[in-house]
């Protein structure tokens, strides 16, 4: 009889060379004109969903897989081993984001209604909280939602939503209670297509460009009372339960990313010739991926920590602080220094190592840039 950690290995193993085939096949041949057309297609949505790779680890009773919550995080790191970082992004998401906080927080009627859907990608998921006024700090948000009868009204926008335009379910934070601060913050599952819905042109970023990224804008919109996720003023409260996960999703995807760096410059320069032999053999080069290898692995020993803890639910808010942190800053700095063994191809589009260099400088902004992260730790050493 195998163990339960043997059993996860097993599960992963089988899992990952699905993933493999699928990305392969499906997404890779096709992924430098998603590029250059900014956009992944809608389309793709329904195909990975048609293949079993959308929230995985949402209950089978939802058409879901059932799998691991590691069999998740194993296919966005994945995803950018290959340099598929736009896609890691909508998918985390999606997947790793939205559909946990309808397992966790939504009724019977609400799971019925949506996690179906986004487990066959009949319906894309976005979650927006970031506001043109109000990034991090989520108390200053300006949108609100006023409780008419057996609606509530929603005015206001929202900016950097990630699965914005393809979006079919957004998990809008609003005001509920505009003198309450972060207590009056209140989440809703919001339907697309109801009116006064909009959504803006996609916003054009430095990387990531497949990434669907879009400004979501809120006119006297009602939504249902029954649409109300978990209950009202709790939102903050739930937000900050929900965002470990989401970090740990950073971390992962920079632990991924800066795997496939190292392997792309690893192969590169044991081609490349200078001075009559390869870059390899050159002490400068052996020393930097000897550094960029070291502070990778550190990193995955500090995540395979935390999802241990995560799966025991005994991590903290500071200690994905700590995660995402550490990850997302050593991938930065890891494909600076493997671009730069590139040295002027890196700094093409010919080579895949400038689109690694683009999409990873965004994992130290988002979900908490690095200074809120730093923060959030000195607060749990000498507090506020």
């Amino acid at each position: 009889m195998t163990t339960p950690a043997e059993d996860t290995l097993e599960e992963i193993a089988l899992f990952r060379s699905q993933v493999l085939r699928f990305l392969e096949q499906e997404v890779v041949p096709h992924y430098e004109a998603w590029e250059a057309a900014h956009i992944i297609p809608r389309e793709l949505w329904n195909t990975m969903g048609e293949n079993g790779l959308l929230c995985v680890d949402m209950p089978e009773e939802y058409g879901a897989a059932g799998a691991s919550f590691d069999v998740c995080q194993m296919i966005q790191e994945e995803m950018c081993r290959l340099g598929l970082h736009g896609l890691a992004t909508g998918y985390n998401i999606h997947s790793n984001i939205v559909a946990p906080y309808l397992s966790n927080l939504a009724n019977d009627a609400q799971k019925q209604r949506w996690l179906p859907r986004m487990v066959s990608g009949e319906v894309v998921a976005a979650l927006a909280m970031t506001e043109p006024g109000a990034g991090s700090d989520l108390a200053g948000m300006r949108t609100t939602a006023v409780r008419d009868g057996d609606h509530y009204v929603l005015n206001g926008s929202k900016t950097f939503i990630t699965n914005g335009i393809h979006a079919g379910l957004t998990i809008v934070c609003a005001k509920t209670d505009a003198t309450a601060g972060a207590k009056g913050i209140s989440l809703f599952l919001v339907d697309a297509t109801l009116p006064g819905y909009s959504t803006g042109k996609k916003i054009e970023k430095i990387g990531q460009h497949s990434s669907d990224t879009a400004e979501l804008f809120f006119e006297d919109l009602r939504v249902p009372v029954d649409a109300l996720l978990g209950e009202e003023g709790k939102g903050f409260a739930y937000l900050m339960q929900e965002l470990p996960r989401e970090r740990l999703g950073c971390a992962v995807q920079a632990i991924g990313h800066a795997q496939g760096a190292l392997d792309l410059t690893a192969a590169y320069v044991q081609e490349r010739k200078v001075f009559g032999q390869p870059v390899a053999k050159l002490q400068n080069t052996r020393f930097k991926l000897a550094q960029v290898k070291t502070e990778l692995e550190l990193c995955r020993a500090l995540l395979e920590k935390h999802m241990a803890k995560f799966a025991r639910h005994e991590m903290t808010v500071d200690d994905a602080a700590m995660l995402k942190l550490a990850c997302t800053e050593m991938q930065v700095n890891a494909v600076n220094e493997c671009l730069q063994l590139f040295g002027g191809y890196g700094y093409t589009d010919e080579y895949p190592i400038s689109r690694f260099y683009r999409d990873a400088r965004v994992q130290t902004i988002y979900a908490g840039s690095s200074e809120i992260m730093k923060e959030v730790i000195a607060r749990s050493i000498v507090g506020r």
